[in-house]
């Protein structure tokens, strides 16, 4: 597990804090974040605590999560500090927390293959029961702010669209073994709109596409950034479990969660905004001969499997237009080769 004092984890702490955000109105503010072992949810955490203890914001963290050696891997140096509060609970059960919280990032929830193919009805629990939870405590609270991460997928398959905005939907099937996912997420969109329209309570969403970067899991997940990047950091070879023509484009860690964070400071309230880095696609055979490039063993070769591959997405990609989220003063600033190399780095290789 990635651990908050990596070299690499604070070079990204340092960066993000240095971004042209009002980190100054976290000041005196509780955040609390769902899922809070998750590689967003982590480095969200992680970088208040940063701003807490380096900048000296008076931010406080309560960080929610269901597995109690995973947050003493994660939260471990922070254990008894009262800045910090680990509450440790599923969030499909009813929120068990008193205390008072300005913000919410909700970011729980399994998005991998792996647990579409072995725990779909989890996945749509977390985001029904889950996200109906959370709302129904947010109600009896006095928080100003839900952030809510969502995904690319919510828009189905759209063949004619050449990019994507925030109204371009396209169709999904109910019974497609993946739906469980973009539809659970779809799902957790209309309660947010739902609780806004009836309760007031106020949300925006980031619909995310392909992020990666040091906090990431990079064993039984079956996303293709994650098992290239975990066959090269253990020096195993390459596999392909496809032909390597499908295109993706991804986004850097922190340029990710200072997406969120502008969102959060500066995004118009209830609506989306899509959040992804389109300015270098890359095939997936040409992303794992780059990983073979980077690997100091020299036996690493990228290999072709005929494995069949379920729970993925089939459709066309269709480039996400991030034009709203520019708009409010964000753009990508690491490059791919950059955010490559700063993974490989914190895992030794």
């Amino acid at each position: 597990m990635m651990d908050y004092r990596n070299s690499i984890v604070q070079q990204d702490l340092l960066r993000m804090s240095q971004a042209d955000l009002p980190w100054r109105q976290l000041d005196g503010k509780t955040v609390l974040i769902t899922g809070a072992t998750g590689m967003l949810a982590s480095y969200v955490a992680w970088l208040l605590l940063f701003l807490r203890e380096q900048s000296g914001i008076r931010v406080s963290v309560v960080a929610l999560c269901r597995d109690a050696r995973k947050a003493e891997a994660y939260f471990g140096p922070f254990a008894g500090r009262p800045y910090f509060r680990l509450l440790l609970q599923d969030v499909c059960d009813p929120i068990c927390y008193n205390g008072t919280v300005d913000y919410v990032f909700h970011l729980a929830g399994h998005a991998s293959p792996h647990f579409i193919n072995t725990d779909p009805v989890g996945i749509m629990r977390c985001n029904l029961q889950g996200t109906m939870n959370l709302l129904d405590w947010v109600r009896g609270a006095a928080v100003s702010k839900v952030i809510f991460a969502s995904t690319r997928e919510v828009y189905g398959k759209n063949d004619e669209a050449e990019r994507l905005d925030e109204m371009a939907y396209g169709s999904l099937d109910p019974l497609d073994d993946r739906s469980c996912y973009p539809e659970g997420k779809r799902a957790a969109e209309a309660l947010l709109r739902s609780y806004y329209l009836q309760y007031g309570i106020p949300y925006h969403i980031a619909r995310i596409a392909h992020a990666y970067g040091p906090s990431m899991q990079l064993e039984n997940d079956g996303r293709v950034m994650a098992d290239l990047m975990g066959d090269a950091v253990a020096g195993r070879d390459i596999v392909l479990k496809s032909s390597g023509e499908a295109v993706r484009s991804f986004l850097y860690l922190t340029d990710a969660i200072v997406g969120l964070f502008t969102i959060l400071f500066r995004g118009e309230q209830a609506r989306a905004y899509n959040l992804a880095n389109e300015t270098e696609p890359i095939s997936v055979k040409d992303l794992a001969q780059l990983l073979a490039s980077f690997s100091r063993d020299k036996s690493v070769q990228v290999v072709m499997s005929e494995t069949e591959r379920k729970g993925y997405c089939a459709y066309r990609r269709t480039a996400l237009d991030t034009a709203a989220l520019e708009q409010l003063g964000w753009k990508p600033q690491v490059s791919f080769r950059e955010g490559i190399t700063r993974v490989l780095r914190s895992w030794g290789r």
